[in-house]
């Protein structure tokens, strides 16, 4: 994607071969800074962090950490050493654990000198997936946006809500929740977003604004709690949101306050469509309820950051000098509110049923 007309993706492989660069995206809005891993320490620290965030860029830098790792030490127990650390940085979404398997199952078998070699290969092939992926996502959605533009007035925009950063910040390119809304933008379908702040960390503020605004996506921030007043006053058209972890029945995992949205959308009888990868099913848990939900710490929720008028970017205490505070990352949406997921494979309903019809392999597998 690009800012102010300069095409970037979020992670890339440096220019000595052997290190990994980011966007830092603690520094986002305010400053476009990059940052150099060059140890699985350090992606493990990103990962942690929130220089990189967003469940398919997470499995990506994941990846890269531990090629990085195996650079340095490729023996078996340095391998599962790197996994189980990698794995314990975010644990609520899958994609960080399926692309160290992804890894672990391609170069275990092969001898300790070759397999720095072909973790970067197959970091950068999950990487190259990702951008397709997401990709594929946005053209599917888009036809969403289009169905519903064709019945407005010429010229009169498609409202689209979402919540969090779903965009390509959080993935490699494209995004999962915004790639319709690109898709359907350059393909001149007149689209305007309600951008969620989305306490605590302010990714929607912070990242999904910048994202749009530097590519030119008509949008408006809002504070998290304006939802469902607009969707009342039939001022959205569309919900689409990301998911950091989908359970086998359709359940969604995603960030803190998805729920609530979802609430008000079934309530007004807004479509509200969950964008995800393949890497972002957890084939393994039969219900949501079994989803581990991170708790981040107390800081995230009492202080923020911001920019002042000498242009200095400082964090700033805004709760009452010592109030406890609470952080759970992440909630669960059930299936039921969720009006369909849009995938790479196309769209479907967001039942066990709807997941089988887009990968019937999965149904194989499991009978």
């Amino acid at each position: 994607m690009k800012i102010d007309g300069t095409a970037y993706r979020t992670i890339w492989l440096g220019d000595d071969g052997a290190s990994v660069v980011i966007i830092d995206q603690t520094r986002l809005p305010h400053r476009l800074e990059t940052v150099t891993l060059r140890t699985a320490d350090d992606a493990a620290r990103a990962i942690l962090t929130m220089q990189v965030r967003g469940a398919p860029l997470i499995g990506a830098t994941a990846a890269y950490g531990l090629a990085l790792a195996l650079q340095a030490d490729a023996s078996d127990g340095a391998l599962a050493h790197a996994i189980d650390h990698l794995a314990r940085q975010r644990p609520t979404a899958v994609n960080l654990k399926w692309a160290l398997e992804e890894v672990r199952r391609h170069v275990q078998p092969l001898p300790t000198a070759a397999r720095a070699a072909a973790a970067f290969a197959k970091a950068h092939a999950i990487a190259e997936d990702d951008v397709e992926t997401c990709r594929n996502i946005g053209v599917h959605g888009a036809a969403l946006v289009q169905a519903i533009a064709e019945k407005k007035r010429p010229g009169e925009p498609v409202n689209i809500l979402t919540h969090c950063n779903a965009g390509w910040l959080a993935c490699v390119d494209w995004g999962t929740a915004t790639s319709p809304i690109y898709h359907a933008h350059d393909a001149g379908v007149p689209v305007h977003v309600w951008v969620d702040e989305t306490r605590p960390r302010n990714q929607g503020a912070a990242l999904t604004a910048y994202e749009l605004g530097r590519h030119g996506v008509p949008h408006t921030l809002i504070v998290d709690n304006a939802g469902g007043h607009l969707m009342q006053h039939g001022e959205v058209d569309l919900c689409i949101v990301g998911t950091d972890r989908v359970a086998a029945n359709g359940d969604v995992a995603n960030k803190i306050g998805t729920y609530l949205k979802a609430l008000a959308a079934h309530d007004n009888g807004v479509p509200f469509y969950v964008a995800l990868p393949f890497s972002t099913i957890d084939w393994t848990l039969d219900h949501g309820r079994d989803i581990p939900i991170e708790e981040r710490g107390a800081d995230e929720v009492l202080v923020m950051q911001g920019r002042l008028a000498d242009g200095s970017v400082v964090p700033v205490e805004i709760a009452a000098p010592g109030s406890p505070a609470a952080n759970p990352a992440f909630d669960v949406t059930p299936a039921r509110l969720v009006t369909g997921f849009i995938t790479e494979r196309g769209i479907a309903a967001a039942s066990r049923d709807g997941l089988y019809s887009l990968y019937p392999e999965r149904r194989e597998t499991a009978a």
